[in-house]
């Protein structure tokens, strides 16, 4: 399980890593963007150095409109444990977002009163 933080107003935040190809781990925090119903999206810039594996491009409907991301096998380290996931990039993403498929594997637990965030 690992424990998140609450963001200034009230964004939902979890430190992850990723793993590039040749297998240095690298900290970021992802924002929980339950809007989004992929297992993440980030920034293209964020692939920098990052070497996962082209998979295709696909359209998505956002907040935005239609845009087009490409669509990468990206490894991460959550909660003690290796996911390889398809990791959606874009242009205009302004944060690392995990979206709600990680909640169809793993349970989420917040309580803003008692400041209590985790995930896993």
């Amino acid at each position: 399980m690992i424990q998140g933080i609450f963001g200034n107003r009230g964004q939902l935040f979890f430190e992850i890593e990723f793993i590039t190809d040749d297998g240095l781990n690298l900290p970021v925090d992802a924002m929980l963007d339950t809007g989004f119903t992929g297992f993440m999206a980030i920034n293209k810039q964020d692939l920098d150095g990052l070497n996962w594996l082209f998979i295709r491009k696909e359209r998505l409907r956002t907040a935005q409109g239609e845009a087009r991301f490409n669509i990468y096998l990206g490894k991460v380290l959550l909660d003690g444990q290796e996911y390889e996931i398809p990791v959606y990039a874009g242009d205009e993403i302004t944060e690392v977002l995990l979206g709600s498929e990680w909640l169809k594997i793993l349970p989420l637990v917040v309580n803003y009163q008692l400041g209590i965030l985790t995930l896993g």
